[in-house]
């Protein structure tokens, strides 16, 4: 099939891909053309931004989490429709599973995608040096098409000219789509290693507006389109088999501080028929009624842990559901929310819903960043013992203290990280609660799928109880050497 595509890729880090990409999208959305937006790497950030710029939900792509026809499968079904898939990269264009090869990066993913490449280049303080660069990267081995660059924080008019002029003495004149000049792209504010969540008041109409004049006045647009519209053909195989549905109802938390989920694995649930239904951990005083399960993902409760607090009667609704023995799952902030107390970084703690046996506490530094795989220790919502998922950890907080115990409660994984040998003990199970810090992507074990929907109950099949039953073990062959080894660690994909 055809799909207009484009990836905007940088040549480092913090060049301004996000906010250029961020521009194009609302530029070309204002134009009156549909723009599919997706994100290379596991970020929850950028996509955010992206989603608000284009008015459609950003997908992520990210071969180590899926495996490598996903992917395709994933923008081919997202873009259908769409005047333009556009892709932002991550890093830099080169930069993925280790120094020595292009796998697990940008790169890779274009050739993957079969989509031509924007690249971005910061030209402050730069003349005939830029296209030494632009012609490193056009030249490297297994290099993507490179159909354009973007000299960003460029100066006058006559800087600009000697940019055109050095690209045009190496041939390269005819990839250049345009010159931002510095200061004229609004800055966005940013949290730990990467931009905060889009919000009115990060993402104002007045800030995109001014994003998309900037990158009207100064690229393009028609060339970039022209570029993408003559993308290869995109190979893509059948749809994996669906699971069996089931008709169930699952709250998802959903507000300022409980909103990191895939949206693909949303998608997932409700095509095997769960009805997703939002609630607020912030500002609800119940659950909604009449759930079979609960969902909490990730996001920022350290940043609303006096609101969390406060909300005493949900908290407790949330302690009592668990308790009836209905599916609770969580992640990361999820899971410091099921947690008895959580202390932020001023050291002030707050009583939270009390599930788990631990209390959690905020730390000046990272804790933990990159890619992970998952063994889970004991039969459970995924399935049996030993089944495996792929997925990404990113914190800053760490369990503090267990409560007393033996309260029945065991490791949820045995979690792998990158480049480490041993497996080691990672989350909380028991019964249907499981809670971990690692955000896990459903389409690196879709047979898991089936176990988290017999988990999650409801009315179901007899097929339905064949696909928990079934083996959903090893996450299947590839041939990426970096999925086989699961050494890849895109740093925390979020940066500008």
């Amino acid at each position: 099939m055809t799909t207009p595509r484009v990836v905007i890729a940088g040549v480092q880090s913090g060049v301004g891909k996000t906010s250029l990409t961020l521009g194009i999208a609302a530029a070309l959305v204002r134009r009156g053309l549909a723009v599919q937006a997706f994100k290379v790497g596991p970020d929850y950030l950028d996509p955010t931004y992206l989603a608000v710029a284009t008015g459609r939900p950003c997908y992520n792509l990210d071969p180590w989490m899926t495996g490598r026809e996903y992917p395709r499968r994933l923008l081919a079904r997202a873009g259908a429709g769409a005047d333009l898939c556009l892709i932002e990269g991550v890093m830099g264009l080169y930069d993925g599973a280790d120094a020595g090869s292009a796998v697990g990066s940008t790169a890779d993913l274009a050739r993957l995608l079969g989509a031509p490449v924007v690249l971005v280049a910061d030209a402050h303080g730069a003349a005939r040096s830029l296209a030494a660069v632009v012609k490193g990267f056009a030249e490297f081995p297994d290099a993507p098409h490179l159909g354009g660059v973007v000299c960003n924080r460029a100066g006058s008019d006559r800087h600009r000219g000697i940019l055109a002029d050095a690209l045009g003495s190496v041939g390269l004149g005819h990839l250049l789509l345009g010159a931002v000049a510095r200061g004229a792209v609004p800055e966005l504010r940013s949290r730990h290693l990467g931009l905060t969540t889009a919000t009115p008041r990060e993402l104002s109409a007045e800030t995109l507006g001014a994003l998309a004049d900037a990158c009207e006045a100064a690229l393009d647009l028609d060339r970039l389109l022209a570029l993408a519209q003559r993308a290869d053909p995109l190979p893509v195989l059948p749809e994996a088999p669906a699971p069996p549905r089931v008709r169930a109802r699952l709250g998802i938390a959903q507000d300022e501080a409980f909103h990191f989920y895939y949206p693909d694995n949303l998608d997932a649930l409700a095509a095997a028929g769960v009805e997703l239904v939002p609630f607020s951990p912030l500002a609800d005083r119940a659950l909604p009624p009449d759930l079979d399960g609960l969902y909490l993902g990730g996001g920022y409760p350290e940043e609303h842990g006096e609101a969390l607090a406060q909300n005493a009667p949900l908290r407790e609704a949330v302690g009592a559901f668990a308790a009836s023995g209905r599916l609770v799952y969580a992640e990361c902030g999820g899971l410091m929310y099921l947690g008895r107390e959580l202390a932020d970084r001023e050291g002030r703690r707050y009583p939270m819903a009390g599930v788990l046996p631990i209390a959690t506490r905020m730390l000046a530094r990272r804790r933990a960043l990159g890619y992970a795989e998952a063994e889970t220790v004991a039969e459970g919502p995924w399935g049996p013992a030993g089944t495996r998922l792929r997925g990404h950890e990113f914190h800053y907080s760490e369990v503090e203290a267990k409560g007393p115990g033996p309260d029945g409660w065991g490791p949820a994984y045995r979690r792998r990280r990158r480049r480490e040998a041993e497996a080691a003990p990672e989350g909380y199970a028991r019964g249907r609660v499981l809670a971990s810090y690692l955000h896990l992507h459903f389409a690196s074990n879709p047979p898991a799928l089936a176990g988290f929907l017999g988990a999650l109950g409801g009315e179901w099949t007899e097929s339905l109880e064949r696909g928990r039953r079934a083996d959903a073990g090893p996450v299947p062959p590839t041939d990426d050497p970096a999925r086989a080894r699961g050494d890849r660690d895109l740093g925390g994909a979020q940066d500008g």
